[in-house]
């Protein structure tokens, strides 16, 4: 297996002037000019006293300098403790604590909601909007980042050349990231995740969607989430391909202008973003046309144009579309493979680095999210038909949660399996089909096991229903629904809606499975980074 900054080593010797990574409408950094500011940063922690193995957090907006800190502090051995920009203050300040960090990367903003003196461990916090310095624990520290270029001069008298680029590759074994998942002050889980597992979730992605020197690609997934960080911006990049970002969540209308103007060899995303497209542009365009669309000729060369105009609309050089973090809707996964749109859905979670289920394409069966990327195992005693816990093992498996051994112990099975509390079957062909959580399953007094996500996969089908959630109350199963209704629907149409939307669901759920009720919500569902509904707020 190589490792993934031994790629990006050769990259930077190889490419030195070509593009790195961009903030879409602003500064542009070469890989040369990246892997300066590393050595800069380099030798701003050896002259502060950091040390292998120290934790080092990064809290910011998608940014290029957010991306050369990153590999700053991963090429110097120290632990990446990536932060989501919009954790309350009060979390990222126990974070900070927990982690152990002893340097803090962030935004100017953020850090005016901050308490340096509730986080004594801190040396330093560095702005990743400019690289000047915000906060200093003495004078010293503060030298030592307002100097590092002057230091620079002095290590490399001759100026720093591509074969001053090394970087270090026998720490497979190693803590190269703690990723936390949430934010919460209770006992925080930091997945561990080492260089080795990083290293095979790019040897995976090389074999499977490569890339080469020269590409382009969109980041538009927080970086500090594992599905952003390394299928969006760590794979691609430490090949050659030069990665934009465009900070704070876009508009569609700012996407789409930047998916035109950099035309992304291929779109990393998260199936809500494409059920926007499909509901904005691909629906009301295929509603015009319903006629023709009953001439099985004419059926093909619209479907064959819209494909056209949507693949235009992401830059024209797409070659996959690649979605995770949620089902996608089965009107939309439908609708995609009629037009040959290129898509596919996989599956994953932080504790995998993040990939776990896979396929091309052209291979993808619709309602699955892939085949296992190493091993996957359903505890049932009928895999292919029984919906039982997913468990995985391979080399991109985390080693455990940061000083949590309640987690830890809870987290594998005794033969060491990653339990990862999600219900599903695989195939024979081997295609996983996931069926819910097992803390979201719902039992009834009769003794069947119902999966609110298969429920809302029904609901989704009705054009009225933009999200659902299924809960269970008294013992009857209730949907609630965020309705999209068009501004010409009859008012006697909406009047009746939730018996509608409940009434045309029954007809394809079992009894055992019927929805009692239908409560129409008044706002969107809140959601995790991941765009996952947070349902332990709708019981």
């Amino acid at each position: 297996m190589k490792h993934y900054l031994k790629t990006l080593e050769e990259t930077i010797r190889n490419h030195w002037e070509l593009p790195a990574v961009a903030d879409y409408c602003g500064q542009t950094f070469t890989y040369g000019e990246l892997a300066e500011n590393v050595e800069s940063i380099h030798i701003f922690f050896e002259k502060i006293g950091i040390v292998k193995g120290d934790k080092i957090a990064i809290c910011a907006r998608n940014s290029a300098r957010w991306a050369i800190s990153f590999y700053a502090v991963n090429t110097y051995e120290t632990v990446v403790v990536p932060l989501l920009a919009d954790f309350h203050p009060d979390s990222i300040v126990n974070l900070v604590n927990h982690s152990e960090s002893v340097v803090l990367f962030t935004d100017a903003e953020i850090w005016n909601n901050l308490d340096s003196q509730a986080m004594p461990a801190l040396k330093a916090v560095v702005n990743v909007g400019d690289f000047s310095l915000l906060w200093s624990c003495d004078g010293s520290v503060a030298e030592a980042w307002n100097k590092r270029y002057e230091f620079l001069g002095e290590k490399h008298p001759d100026g720093f050349n591509p074969e001053d680029v090394n970087y270090p590759s026998d720490n497979f074994d190693d803590l190269a990231i703690i990723n936390y998942t949430s934010g919460t002050s209770g006992d925080p889980k930091g997945v561990m995740l080492t260089y080795g597992a990083m290293s095979d979730i790019d040897e995976f992605s090389n074999a499977h969607f490569p890339n080469t020197p020269g590409q382009t690609m969109v980041s538009m997934l927080p970086l500090a989430h594992m599905y952003g960080l390394a299928i969006e911006f760590l794979h691609p990049n430490v090949d050659g391909v030069t990665v934009y970002f465009l900070g704070k969540a876009p508009s569609p209308t700012t996407l789409l202008a930047a998916m035109k103007e950099i035309k992304p060899y291929m779109v990393i995303t998260v199936p809500l973003v494409m059920e926007k497209v499909y509901s904005g542009s691909i629906k009301p365009a295929l509603a015009k046309l319903k006629i023709p669309l009953a001439i099985p000729i004419v059926n093909n060369l619209i479907y064959r144009k819209v494909r056209n105009k949507i693949m235009a609309a992401f830059g024209g050089n797409v070659g996959c579309f690649i979605m995770g973090g949620a089902p996608l809707k089965p009107e939309v996964e439908k609708c995609f493979k009629r037009m040959r749109l290129p898509f596919t859905v996989g599956y994953g979670m932080t504790e995998a680095c993040p990939l776990l289920g896979y396929e091309w394409w052209t291979r993808f069966v619709p309602g699955s999210c892939g085949k296992a990327v190493h091993e996957l195992r359903i505890d049932s005693e009928d895999p292919q038909h029984i919906p039982g816990e997913i468990q995985a093992r391979g080399a991109n498996i985390t080693i455990g949660y940061f000083k949590n051994p309640e987690a830890n112990e809870n987290a594998f099975t005794q033969d060491g399996w990653l339990r990862t509390g999600d219900l599903g079957i695989i195939d024979k062909n081997g295609n996983v089909f996931i069926r819910g959580r097992i803390k979201s399953m719902i039992l009834t007094a009769s003794g069947q096991n119902i999966y609110p996500e298969e429920l809302e996969a029904v609901l989704s089908n009705n054009p009225f229903v933009a999200e659902s959630l299924v809960v269970e109350r008294g013992g009857r199963l209730i949907a609630l629904v965020y309705p999209e209704i068009p501004e010409d629907t009859d008012p006697k149409t909406i009047e009746n809606l939730p018996d509608e939307i409940a009434d045309l669901a029954n007809e394809s759920l079992p009894k055992y499975s019927q929805i009692a009720k239908v409560e129409i919500v008044d706002k969107p569902f809140e959601k995790t980074p991941k765009m996952s509904i947070k349902r332990y707020l709708y019981k």
